[in-house]
């Protein structure tokens, strides 16, 4: 059977044909950022399919297990397995094992995640609001210094240098510190993978942290930052309307538009001072 998103890489070489104008068509190769289907099993029962970048699949696993109220330390994943390496799908399946069946048992709903919506596949508008307590995180940054942040991040945004297709997600410590930055077609994916990282190492609530995004913020990211604890997030692009309400409701700092030394600081803005 052929299977044209088994890939094992994060990009892959596809034929373009260069049209501009005053200048001879042009047939060359473009490195082009790969988009593949990740099934997660719960107890070898299939739970979701993510639509992701592949690489740091163990990290976006956790992530979404963590995002989504499944686990809530990485302590409770027993083990974590990939079906054998002959089987045709070897890459693009992780099957967990939990401490907690009965959780697992408890998942009555199959959703589908795609890269552009980490909310598809609720099934009502209840499972679409956030349970959580307000965040914490009381230290002041500078403007100065939040505009220094997109800056720090790209350099080490390969994937997007080679393919100009991903987005990218960096934790930041408040001294400028880039914890860990994860890329992948999807944004929420980004998010997850940073979370993942974060949840394996012990980082969890990550309250003295600020999160840097490449591009905008939606429902799916201020949602995923609120259960991850980040006080502050800083974003390149716009946010929108739920977004900024939901920054507001559980105490985020939300800064869009960060443009050199321009930006948008739309919900509480006492963290942001000289």
């Amino acid at each position: 059977m052929n299977r044209p998103y088994l890939a094992e890489n994060d990009q892959k070489s596809a034929r373009v044909e260069l049209i501009s104008p005053g200048i001879s068509d042009i047939q060359r190769s473009d490195m082009v950022a790969v988009e593949a289907p990740l099934e997660l099993r719960i107890h070898d029962k299939p739970a979701t399919i993510l639509m992701r970048t592949p690489g740091h699949d163990l990290d976006l696993a956790l992530g979404f297990l963590f995002h989504e109220g499944i686990i809530s330390t990485s302590d409770q994943v027993l083990g974590v397995e990939r079906p054998e390496p002959e089987h045709p799908d070897y890459d693009n399946i992780l099957n967990i094992r939990l401490a907690i069946p009965s959780r697992a048992k408890s998942l009555d709903r199959f959703f589908f995640s795609t890269s552009s919506c980490g909310a598809c596949g609720k099934k009502s508008l209840d499972a679409v609001a956030v349970q959580s307590q307000p965040v914490s995180g009381n230290f002041i940054v500078s403007p100065a210094f939040l505009s220094t942040l997109p800056g720090m991040l790209r350099p080490h945004q390969e994937l997007f240098s080679q393919t100009g297709g991903v987005h990218a997600c960096g934790l930041f410590t408040p001294g400028g510190e880039l914890v860990c930055l994860r890329e992948d077609v999807g944004r929420h994916n980004a998010l997850d993978k940073v979370a993942g990282f974060a949840l394996e190492r012990g980082l969890h609530p990550l309250s003295p942290s600020i999160l840097v995004l490449s591009g905008r913020v939606g429902y799916e990211m201020a949602q995923k930052a609120i259960v991850s604890g980040i006080p502050i997030i800083v974003a390149v692009g716009a946010p929108t309307s739920l977004a900024i309400d939901l920054c507001r409701q559980f105490n985020i700092t939300l800064v869009g538009f960060l443009r050199g030394a321009t930006m948008n600081v739309y919900t509480h803005p006492e963290r942001v001072g000289v």
